[in-house]
């Protein structure tokens, strides 16, 4: 996926449309004319716009990625060397470095919120009711059920409510209206280890650390990088457990 990222920004390429509707005559008004837009003076050609653009495009792109200072000459010179298959490393070796440079700007853009985290965490373990596993997943039980527990392979149905540190609600099936069913192991690490610890007819509240969420990417833009996640759960069913 890093490798798909890496090299998307050198994928894009800009279409441009332009309609113009022509107004309809009103003889008591002067007709005004539309500027002219003009192409600036150093895209001279279609390769020089199209250069321009290449460009622009992955800039923008790695800017997005938290890459915010290059050496341009050298920039130039990779691209170069790559168009003449004269390349001072592998593909492999490049893709490598830039992953890790924007893992590292990654991390400086989400520290904040980790150091967050770990702030409420620090106090939230605190508080009457709330446990911790040896993980770092915090939990607190609203209702205990009777019925059985749930293994890393079972397929449950449950109801539940998600919300950031700050108290909006990224997703809820009580809002749909409409329970959900999904195997364990394949969610993330917080509600694979959580929702094992709740026997039929509970519900709990989860604390769970970016680690054992979405991790330092994040999802979609639905869920920031490094954010701590707290979901409400409610264990309606185990539907099918697998060996």
């Amino acid at each position: 996926m890093m490798k798909q990222l890496i090299t998307l920004g050198f994928l894009f390429f800009g279409m441009l449309t332009y309609a113009q509707n022509k107004p309809a005559a009103k003889p008591a008004v002067k007709p005004t004319v539309p500027a002219v837009k003009t192409v600036p003076p150093i895209l001279k050609t279609s390769l020089d716009s199209m250069s321009y653009a290449i460009g622009m495009l992955d800039g923008k792109f790695f800017k997005s990625q938290g890459i915010s200072k290059v050496n341009t000459q050298l920039l130039s010179k990779g691209f170069s060397d790559a168009l003449a298959d004269k390349m001072l490393m592998s593909p492999e070796q490049a893709n490598e470095l830039v992953r890790r440079e924007m893992q590292k700007a990654s991390m400086v853009k989400i520290q904040p919120s980790i150091d967050e985290q770990n702030k409420f965490l620090a106090e939230n373990r605190k508080k009457p009711g709330v446990k911790e596993t040896a993980s770092g997943l915090q939990y607190e039980v609203i209702t205990m059920g009777t019925g059985a527990k749930p293994a890393d392979t079972s397929t449950v149905k449950v109801h539940y409510e998600g919300f950031l540190l700050n108290g909006k609600k990224f997703d809820s099936s009580r809002d749909r209206g409409e329970p959900i069913s999904f195997p364990l192991n394949q969610v993330i690490r917080g509600w694979t280890e959580g929702v094992q610890l709740m026997p039929i007819g509970s519900r709990f509240k989860f604390y769970i650390p970016y680690q054992l969420g979405y991790g330092e990417q994040g999802s979609r833009d639905v869920i920031p990088g490094g954010s701590l996640l707290i979901f409400d759960v409610e264990l309606i069913d185990i539907v099918a457990n697998q060996q």
